[in-house]
């Protein structure tokens, strides 16, 4: 056992509230952080319907009452300074977007006690463009989780060169005490193992559809009946959240940046933002 106790999580979106939850169904005491009382009010109904779906999809122990007995090891906070005064571990979950992780960090730093480490679940930006930001570099690394954590678990551990090896090996034990599969990656690469697989995919699927070469839906089709997977590269889209992808590929090349618009305009502008907002590139209200 890890000498983690107290977590927790700044972001409450889609992930965040995942890694939040599936931490306090584990057994640990959790501070769910957003910036607003609208945003934690959006979160207590997305915790409340995850321990729904945890009953529904049959994870261990949830249907004799560990998913709602898990709600009650969460407490909401938007004060940051009360969110992590007695945390052991902070897990940041907040947009893709550089400055503002680095100013989240630098306030983050100056509030949480000495020995609390700090982890980042960024899906692409590395560790080290963050780290000198937290004041306390050999505290901080990334944590990754994948979307679904309670189906898709795996956990990827990746450090700077100024990471504390001991601080590495913590983090990677405490993703196996929530019930991950910890991905230990050696050294610093953009979007460590599942991005750097999962990204061009995606990009090639954008490209297709946006460039009017076939329907999303028939290249989800095609993937499945040709290569057995369970999910289309758009199916994905959706359960990731558009908002993730089009934060991503604004920052690419030029190509990039117009799948980027093209997400923007036809879907995120109307609302369509995934399995979360009940449409996406496929409608789930039903």
């Amino acid at each position: 056992m890890t000498s983690i106790k107290r977590v927790t999580v700044l972001g409450t979106g889609v992930l965040g509230s995942q890694i939040a939850f599936q931490t306090a169904f584990s057994g640990f005491d959790v501070v769910a952080y957003d910036i607003n009382d609208e945003a934690l009010d959006k979160a207590r109904t997305r915790f409340a319907g995850l321990a729904e779906t945890y009953v529904a999809d049959s994870v261990a122990g949830a249907e004799n009452g560990k998913a709602q007995e898990s709600l009650g090891r969460v407490r909401f906070s938007r004060d940051l300074a009360d969110a992590v005064k007695d945390a052991d571990l902070v897990i940041e979950a907040i947009p893709e977007i550089l400055d503002l992780k680095k100013s989240t960090y630098a306030e983050l730093g100056k509030l949480a006690p000495e020995h609390t480490i700090f982890a980042t679940n960024s899906s692409t930006l590395l560790p080290s463009d963050i780290k000198d930001s937290t004041g306390r570099a050999d505290k901080f690394l990334a944590l990754h989780f994948a979307n679904q954590i309670w189906k898709f678990n795996t956990a990827e551990v990746m450090g700077t060169s100024d990471t504390d090896p001991a601080v590495f090996d913590t983090v990677v034990e405490f993703a196996s005490e929530i019930g991950m599969v910890p991905v230990p990656i050696h050294k610093e690469k953009a979007g460590y193992v599942l991005n750097s697989l999962l990204v061009p995919f995606l990009n090639a699927a954008a490209e297709l559809a946006a460039d009017g070469y076939a329907e999303p839906a028939d290249v989800d089709n095609t993937w499945r009946i040709a290569t057995g997977a369970p999910m289309g590269p758009f199916q994905i889209f959706d359960v990731i959240g558009l908002t993730t992808p089009y934060n991503v590929m604004s920052h690419g090349d030029e190509k990039t940046k117009k799948f980027a618009e093209w997400l923007k305009t036809e879907y995120i502008d109307k609302g369509y933002l995934g399995v979360a907002s009940g449409r996406g590139f496929y409608d789930y209200s039903s």
